[in-house]
């Protein structure tokens, strides 16, 4: 079996990914295939609970506030909404849904409470619910847990060099603590970032490091592509190659062999072949539904006519790890705190997010 790793370092991670693309790919099937099914591919739906509004200035988000990108925001759904929308996600064949709201971090209060009852909902649906809220202590990380939440989302982005370049309003190693809480519980890890955004090559091995040097490694990661959004400090940036996808996909394969890799943003731009190469490389996770938070994505139906051609299985639920029990509001060990915790106010100013909110204001 190939060996579990918690010492990659950057120069190994560009040699892995600068292979000849065929040996590459080569290596990177072979570790699948030792550690997953390689035709089953677990579909998850995303959804946004609550949109817009978000006080960060991360340089690629269409839901920050101080950026105008005629995002429509909403208040935080109701649970009986998110319900009817997991029993539609259900019946297309998503094992997980995924619930993203717009905040800089978790407050104890009603709205947390509602997310709380959202997780116990889905959970009985029997279904892998996952949330990404932004920042959480260890005492809400339990309280999600206790609510039966089989994941939590919180991605690193990049490398902690580029990270001062795309985000001001926290630091890298909030995010670091935020996983570190979730460790504290049952509750899975998800954690990967965005190629695309004017990074080098260093940078997206700096990234894998910071993420393969966790252990345990995250168990999940999702790999994303810029899409670029009008009115955000990266509006012009390129799209970035299939090649590059696959690369990347590949390597992460083979840095973390154990972990679902989650083929995300930026499907709209690939090709069917496209897709099938990044499966045959390590993807085993893709997001369904028209949209990903508040951008495009490929239609369920393509994505099934997609598995029909290649053979593939949409995943079951639980596979990986046993479906965690939910604690009923009334029975809970841990209760609100109230806590207002101090997270990282960083006092540098990156120059294209400035002038990106100073277009917005006009």
């Amino acid at each position: 079996m190939t060996e579990i790793r918690h010492n990659w370092t950057r120069e190994e991670i560009l040699g892995v990914y600068n292979l000849p693309m065929m040996e590459l790919l080569y290596k990177a099937a072979s570790v699948h295939r030792e550690h997953h099914d390689p035709n089953q591919v677990q579909v998850s739906t995303l959804l946004s609970i609550k949109t817009g509004g978000c006080p960060e200035d991360c340089g690629y988000c269409p839901q920050a506030a101080r950026y105008h990108t005629d995002i429509e925001g909403n208040d935080l759904m109701s649970v009986q909404h998110v319900k009817a929308q997991a029993l539609r996600a259900k019946a297309s064949g998503s094992s997980r849904v995924c619930m993203g709201a717009a905040w800089r971090n978790v407050r104890d209060g009603e709205e947390f409470d509602q997310v709380l009852e959202m997780v116990r909902t889905i959970n009985k649906l029997d279904m892998e619910v996952c949330c990404t809220l932004g920042m959480i202590t260890e005492n809400q990380a339990q309280r999600l847990a206790e609510a039966g939440l089989y994941a939590y989302n919180h991605n690193l982005d990049t490398s902690e060099d580029y990270y001062t370049d795309i985000i001001s309003t926290r630091a890298y190693q909030d995010r670091l603590d935020t996983i570190a809480n979730v460790r504290k519980t049952n509750v899975t890890v998800c954690s990967g970032g965005i190629i695309g955004m004017g990074e080098e090559l260093d940078d997206r091995a700096g990234m894998l490091v910071a993420l393969s040097t966790l252990d345990p490694q995250p168990e999940s990661v999702p790999i994303n592509a810029l899409v670029a959004v009008e009115g955000t400090p990266l509006e012009e940036q390129e799209p970035v190659s299939i090649w590059e996808m696959i690369r990347m996909v590949a390597t992460t394969r083979i840095v973390m062999p154990r972990t679902q890799v989650r083929l995300s943003a930026g499907r709209t731009e690939m090709s069917q072949e496209g897709q099938a190469m990044c499966f045959f490389a390590g993807a085993n996770s893709i997001f369904a539904g028209d949209k990903l938070l508040t951008t495009p994505n490929p239609d369920v139906n393509e994505d099934m006519k997609l598995f029909e051609l290649l053979g593939l299985q949409p995943m079951k639920p639980f596979v990986k790890k046993a479906q965690p029990e939910t604690v009923e509001a009334v029975d809970s060990q841990f209760e609100s705190l109230g806590e207002k915790p101090k997270w990282t106010r960083p006092d540098h100013q990156i120059e294209r997010n400035e002038l990106a909110k100073e277009k917005s204001s006009k």
